[in-house]
């Protein structure tokens, strides 16, 4: 879910396309500065802390995880291919142990070899409350993980779950078949790390380089990155990674404005220059559209990622299915989405996975409402539930203007559901406070907006933490809102995990996202589309529907 905050989408109109602008024309050539602008810092600059996976980004230029994903545009980059392995992992017959082998000749930045001992400490530093922001799921998924308090504190023990019988050899021991292992291992918790170089919370000043760059300047926790060739990184065993400019130069902190401005303008450094955070808005995307050069530079992602209605069926009148589907036919997708800058940056959903392929995408609509909604159906169900004369119910929303939990999208669903005969008054809440209420089993409202994006394309890390009743957490960040336990869903999710065969299991998730949504516990509103500008001398432009975000590691600058 962080993942869908901070890496969106950037990409080719045409996603097999190979350049971007007039501009960017010619083969790719090494060399050069790329410059990163961004809004958002890039902090916790520790592969333990961060919380991405598939690579594509900054982190990935520095961190080697056993597997990534295929640097391809569109659907081809949801695979998961070999990184330091040899392949993406050899589960046993019931996938609860997975072995990998690594690559020949792999080095870190001063030379030294990398081994699975130190891919090992890496995963196990992850566990150490200090060094705690990472994806959460190896704690769940390994013997042992629930209790295991990190290196510092286990006397040297380390995990037994995780065992390296040689320096290029590493085997999981997991709790419960897992299927998806090969997408887990794309997250930077993989990434080796050397013992003796670790330092705690000060690795992130210097981390040791595995990737095809190494960080030479990491000013005020992340806002200014520098970036120069590791030589000890070799090609011949990444084929994944282009790794094109000399320099990456990373300056974060910028008004989001400012950043379209300069990469609009591509004065100077800006030519050569991309963001990894910054989309469009709908004004800027209107002006830049209106003008053939600039469209030509404007890239077009999309990221797994679904903005929807949720219900606590623990308040009334929302125990009710009859009134959750009378909201469900109620809803105007078409107001929803123009709520948000239209179709060029919105999509109208009725399911819950994304509409990918790879997340196993099933299309139905339960409570089909039209593109405008259906007041009639929901005044009949409401009048089923024993509410004839409406009623008067409250949508809880961020105060964020311009988000998709904002107040415009909230504005748009009391107007359609007031046809229908359904009041809505609107409590607007803070930042933090939205999210801390939303999440909380004890302060959670009836009626409220809600979005989940997934750590890898896949319905597992989708349909899982939303539905699962064994994910519900009463003391924490719950994301179960519905408080959905329903046996058979619960034991449908554990078959599907199973599989190995991840074709197989994609349209058993579209299968089980029809069946969930039967039941009305969430109402899928838009997908959201990215749009954004690089710029006039940026080359070789891939966007992968992994997620969404311009790969780094595949753009040249000459």
């Amino acid at each position: 879910m962080v993942l869908a905050v901070g890496a969106v989408a950037c990409g080719p109109e045409d996603s097999g396309a190979k350049s971007a602008g007039s501009g960017a024309s010619g083969t790719p050539q090494k060399g050069g500065t790329l410059s990163v602008l961004n809004n958002e810092a890039q902090t916790d600059f520790d592969p333990a802390r961060l919380y991405t996976s598939g690579g594509g980004n900054v982190p990935s230029l520095v961190f080697r995880t056993l597997t990534t994903r295929k640097r391809a545009s569109g659907a081809e980059g949801t695979k998961v291919v070999p990184d330091l392995a040899t392949d993406t992992g050899r589960p046993n017959a019931d996938a609860t142990v997975w072995t990998y082998t690594l690559k020949d000749g792999l080095k870190y930045e001063d030379g030294s070899p990398i081994t699975t001992a130190d891919i090992k400490y890496g995963i196990e530093r992850s566990f150490a409350a200090e060094l705690s922001g990472g994806a959460p799921y190896l704690r769940d998924w390994l013997v042992g993980g629930a209790k295991y308090e990190g290196p510092y504190k286990d006397g040297g023990k380390g995990l037994d779950s995780i065992e390296t019988p040689d320096a290029k050899t590493i085997v999981f021991h997991l709790n419960k078949p897992e299927g998806e292992f090969p997408f887990l291992a794309t997250q930077t918790q993989f990434a080796p790390v050397p013992k003796a170089k670790d330092d705690g919370t000060k690795y992130e000043e210097h981390p040791v380089s595995s990737g095809p760059y190494k960080v030479v300047k990491n000013e005020n926790d992340g806002e200014h990155l520098v970036l120069e060739r590791n030589p000890n990184w070799s090609g011949a065993n990444d084929p994944e990674r282009k790794a094109y400019p000399d320099t990456i130069d990373v300056r974060s902190g910028l008004d989001q404005a400012v950043i379209n401005q300069r990469l609009s303008a591509s004065q100077g450094p800006d030519a050569a220059a991309v963001t990894t955070d910054t989309n469009l808005g709908p004004a800027e995307l209107a002006k830049v559209s209106s003008d053939k050069q600039l469209a030509a530079r404007v890239g077009t992602g999309h990221f797994g990622y679904t903005n929807y209605i949720a219900f606590n069926p623990n308040v009334k009148p929302f125990d009710n299915p009859k009134v959750r589907q009378a909201i469900a036919y109620a809803v105007d997708r078409t107001s929803a989405v123009n709520a948000v800058g239209g179709s060029s940056l919105a999509e109208p959903a009725t399911t819950f996975l994304p509409n990918q392929k790879a997340f196993g995408y099933t299309p139905y609509d339960p409570f089909p409402a039209g593109a405008s909604g259906n007041a009639d159906k929901a005044k009949e169900l409401l009048k089923e539930a024993g509410y004839a004369d409406g009623l008067t119910v409250t949508l809880t929303h961020s105060n964020a203007k311009g988000g998709p939990k904002g107040p415009e999208v909230a504005t748009a669903l009391q107007d359609a559901l007031k046809k229908a005969g359904i009041t809505v008054k609107l409590q607007g809440l803070e930042g933090n406070d939205y999210n801390d209420t939303v999440a909380s089993t004890k302060k959670e409202p009836g009626f409220f907006l809600r979005g989940w994006g997934a750590d890898w394309p896949s319905g597992g890390p989708f349909l899982a933490p939303i539905f699962d009743g064994r994910q519900i957490v009463q003391d924490g960040a719950n994301f179960n809102t519905g408080f959905l336990n329903d046996p058979s869903v619960n034991s449908e999710i554990d078959e599907i995990n199973k599989l190995t065969d991840l074709a197989a299991a994609a349209p058993r998730w579209g299968a089980l996202d029809k069946k969930i949504g039967e039941q009305a516990v969430v109402v899928p509103l838009f997908h959201p589309v990215y749009k954004r500008l690089v710029g006039k001398d940026v080359k070789n432009v891939v966007i992968s529907d992994w997620t969404g975000v311009l790969d780094i590691s595949q753009v040249a600058v000459k």
